[in-house]
Formats: C-alpha cells, structure tokens, sequence
C-alpha cells in the first residue's frame, strides 16, 4: 500500500487518522505544525513527537511536497514556479510581493475546462484536478522557500488567490479542505477575508461555499450581457447572469467581506465601449430590483500566443472606469505584474496533457468574437480621464 500523504489533510482529517493510528488527538496538532510552520518534511525532524510514533509514521505516511521543475524572477519582484504534478502535467505558481501585502496566485486545475476566449490556460483544455495535497503544496513551497530567500521567521505570504490555473469550484472536493488548512491557526493562520476564490460562475457551488466555507469572492464577469457573455466565458451558458448574480446576492448573507469583486478583462472592441459600462452599471444595479454590492477590478488584457485579442488602449479603459466610478462602484485598474515571465492575469499555461482535446475543437476560438448591440441605445456619453488606481 503507498504511505499516505500527509499534505492531503486538513486538521479534522489529520486528528481522525491519528486516532485510527491508535494516538492522541493533539498528535495531529503537533503534527500539522511541524508541516506547515515550521516546513518539515521527515518526522526524524519531529522532536517532540514520541520516537514511537516517528516509527510508527514512517512505515505508513509521508510529507511529499510539490518539486518545483523551474522558477523564474519578474523586473518587478514577481516569481513564478512551474510544479511538476505528474502524469506529464504542471501548473503555475505565481507570488506577487506589493509593499503592504504579499500575495500568491494559486492553481487548482492542470488546464481549465471553461474555456474563456481571454485565458491562456483555457486555450490548452483541461487534464485533471488537482489533490488537497497538490494545492496545499504550493503555499507550502513559496512560504517556506522565500522565508529562507528573505531569512525571516516570520510569515510571509500574507494573501491567496485561488486564480491560478483552473476553475476552484470545478474542484470542490479538494478545494475545500486546502482552504481549512490555509485558515488554521495551526498552519497558516490566514483570515478568511484574505484568502479569495475566484470563479467563471459555477453558481449551484458559489452556494454551497456559502454554507461551507465563506471566504473572499471574486467573480469573473467579462460582460454586460448574456450573448456576449456566452462567446467570452462559455460556462454562462450553463448558468447566465440572472442566476450567477443572485448566487452573488445570496453569497453576500455570509461572506467576510460586504461585497463581491467582478473581474473585467479589458478587451479591444470586445466588451470595453462606453455603452458596455453603462450596461454593466444598469445591471448591477438593477439586478432584481436590488444594488450588488461589489467592487469591479478592470484587468488589462495580457496577450498569448493565439488568442487573436488585443488590450483595450489605456485611455479607453480610464473611460470605462470613470462610467463605473461615477455610478458610485468602487473600481480599481489591476497593474499588471510579472508580464516579461508571462505571470500576469490570464497568462498561466504550465504544461498540460489535454484530455479535452481543445485543439480539434477550437475552430470557434479562431474566429473574431461577434459584438452585439447594447440592450439599450440611451447611452452615448464620453467621460474624462482618471488617474489608474492599482488593485
């Protein structure tokens, strides 16, 4: 039988397999500590644990970290590693280091099955889901490895975002327990309010984090409306944007923070007119009668090899953002970080063996986007320039 790796664990999963093991339950605390904290790899390592239980350990579990194949440094301080996950897969890490916090870009998937037209991970397709232990991992290798990089026992990643390769909600089952480990005051001892999910729209899943696990939520929106919508993230199809805002709605009654944040990927003559943002303003704040609250983070377009899409210029952005800001949403325009590593939003590709066969059916991707009338013809105005506020 293969030794259990301990990586996939939570602390309730650990404490029952202690039990199993014939221990006391705060061997698992003990335990978990070692792993997360203090970054040990072999129980040999463990002193305080009973040589016995070592022993014990040894012949039927193990710590089994992600190997990093490669990492590469940005010009802006930004790091990305490429994990080996087997099977001829791998997936992209990215931390970010900004002077009042240091976030990590997590992935969940190796590939993506959604498909959005803007993503260079879902122009490769989708092999398979990632395990606790494989999400866990890597928080695990960046905390550790830049405390000894930076010589700090302190902790140092201070925010994560699931926005790595994947959709999290399509991996709920593993998701869900590295979440409890990245909030464990025995592990990593984040608050909910700054560990983020962000997600296409998977709304029966939105609700069950509701009732799970509520952290930070961030959702991918890309359109004002339904037709195009559907061109840019297929997966409204399956869930259009009446449902996925009142999921947004319902998810606000327990989340840790008062409001949701919507993604905008700023794409030229796609989705980035004035009358887009007029469209976006009335949606939210008309939807069922009742103002979203949220935040809208405008992303500059990253460029892919294939992707036949351009960034919206700079002014036109400034001018979306201004209708938005003017409608009272907090709005923020994301800097890009780690482009020159291809580490910024919507770039990560990795490696992937695509069980989707992506390839023979991208036909469609290859096409231009359709670009559909606004809903209403009312809206016509211009707007100044504003001053680009990071996220």
């Amino acid at each position: 039988m293969s030794p259990v790796n301990l990586f996939d664990f939570d602390l309730a999963a650990l404490t029952l397999y202690c039990e199993r093991l014939g221990e006391k339950r705060f061997r698992a605390s003990q335990l978990f500590q070692w792993i997360h904290q203090r970054g040990a790899v072999e129980f040999t390592q463990m002193s305080d644990l009973a040589l016995s239980l070592r022993s014990k350990l040894s012949g039927v579990a193990n710590i089994a970290p992600l190997a990093p194949r490669s990492e590469q440094v940005s010009g802006d301080g930004t790091i990305k590693w490429l994990f080996d996950v087997g099977g001829g897969n791998a997936v992209e890490t990215v931390f970010i280091p900004e002077p009042q916090r240091a976030t990590l870009c997590v992935s969940t998937q190796a590939g993506c099955a959604v498909g959005c037209s803007f993503c260079a991970t879902g122009h490769q397709g989708f092999s398979r889901n990632l395990t606790t232990g494989e999400i866990v991992s890597q928080l695990w290798y960046a905390e550790h490895a830049l405390r000894k990089r930076l010589r700090r026992d302190a902790r140092v990643v201070t925010n994560v975002v699931m926005m790595g390769m994947g959709e999290p909600l399509q991996n709920y089952t593993a998701l869900v327990p590295a979440l409890r480990v990245m909030l464990s005051d025995h592990a990593y001892g984040l608050s909910r309010r700054r560990v983020t999910v962000s997600t296409s729209g998977v709304v029966p899943m939105i609700d069950r984090l509701r009732n799970d696990l509520p952290v930070a939520l961030a959702v991918s929106l890309h359109a004002p409306n339904d037709k195009l919508r559907d061109d840019l993230v297929p997966i409204n199809k399956k869930y259009p944007l009446a449902e996925l805002l009142g999921a947004c709605k319902r998810y606000l009654s327990a989340a840790p923070r008062d409001f949701i944040t919507f993604e905008y990927c700023m794409l030229d003559a796609v989705n980035d007119s004035l009358a887009h943002a007029h469209e976006l303003v009335d949606l939210l704040q008309n939807a069922e009668a009742t103002r979203i609250p949220c935040k809208f983070n405008l992303i500059p377009f990253n460029p892919f090899p294939g992707s036949g899409l351009r960034c919206s210029p700079r002014e036109r952005v400034l001018q979306f953002a201004e209708v938005l800001t003017r409608a009272e949403f907090v709005t923020t325009v994301r800097k890009t970080r780690g482009a020159d590593i291809d580490a910024a939003c919507g770039q990560l590709a990795g490696e992937v063996q695509d069980r989707t066969r992506v390839s023979q059916r991208s036909v469609r991707m290859a096409l231009p986007l359709r670009v559909y009338p606004m809903s209403s013809a009312k809206h016509n105005p211009t707007a100044p320039e504003r001053q680009e506020t990071p996220a």
